[in-house]
């Protein structure tokens, strides 16, 4: 009784198998359409990247964070006073990002930007941990680009020594139009392309393979239920004959629709002749 109720539990249970190499036999039979997939995603990444997304440029100025006194021409510059500069450079970011700041830098440079736009397209940091702070402008014209920071080099300063005493900035390179385009990167969005291509080709595979429960040949009923294989139906029509190497059937089927189509000539001889 209680192996009869155990087996019973058994069998009531259900159990998912994913075979792997009906997975690999249906990528590599799909492979000509993850390659196709992957050519028009990556072509399609491509021309969007190339015709649709505005390029950027950007120049940079370096301006030379100077705490009241520091001695460059006598070279005398102690730690202290670095680390003092390198402090104050956080500090003349937060007063380039101001309103009042970005506002007198569109109004001396002629652009048509909102200080909020204009905020959007600088960027300043210290350069390689220094007294040195470096800002970056990025728009979609480089010599714009190289116009505006030119511009913050003249305003920055003079705002600085309004708010905060003793200190000043000197500009340590000024800007120039760079040509060479920062974004989009070409190569970077077909790289994508082709990836996002072929992966979601391959997971289109992979999903119809696991959902396909077309019986295939002996091999899955044995590997999925347990069954015995009595019989066996052969393809006699040769479409599929020739493909698992039944060939022979192709000549029972053809000489028995050749027999059938004797036996209904001389069936209608016969009638004709009554």
């Amino acid at each position: 009784m209680d192996s009869q109720k155990i087996n019973k539990e058994q069998g009531n249970k259900e159990y998912y198998t994913i075979d792997v190499m009906q997975i690999l036999r249906a990528l590599w039979h799909k492979a000509w359409a993850l390659l196709l997939a992957a050519l028009i995603a990556g072509g399609s990444a491509f021309c969007y990247a190339n015709f649709f997304i505005e390029p950027r440029y950007s120049s940079s100025i370096m301006l030379y964070v100077n705490n009241g006194g520091v001695s460059v021409n006598g070279f005398s510059i102690s730690t202290s006073q670095i680390t003092a500069a390198q402090s104050l450079v956080k500090t003349y970011t937060e007063i380039l990002s101001n309103r009042t700041t970005l506002e007198r830098v569109i109004e001396k440079s002629g652009v048509s930007y909102s200080y909020k736009q204009l905020a959007g397209m600088i960027k300043a940091a210290p350069s390689n941990e220094t007294e040195i702070m470096k800002v970056t402008v990025t728009t979609t014209d480089p010599y714009e680009a190289a116009r505006i920071a030119n511009t913050i080099a003249e305003v920055l300063p003079e705002r600085i020594s309004e708010i905060i005493e003793n200190s000043s900035m000197e500009v340590v390179d000024s800007a120039v139009p760079e040509l060479q385009k920062v974004s989009p990167s070409i190569t970077k969005y077909t790289a994508i392309g082709l990836l996002l291509g072929g992966l979601i080709a391959a997971a289109f595979v992979v999903v119809s393979a696991l959902m396909d429960d077309t019986i295939h040949d002996e091999d899955y009923i044995l590997n999925n239920y347990k069954y015995p294989v009595l019989a066996k139906v052969p393809d006699l029509q040769g479409s599929g004959g020739k493909r698992y190497g039944y060939r022979k059937y192709g000549y029972y089927y053809s000489r028995y629709h050749k027999n059938n189509k004797v036996y209904a000539d001389n069936t209608d001889n016969a009638e004709d002749k009554e």
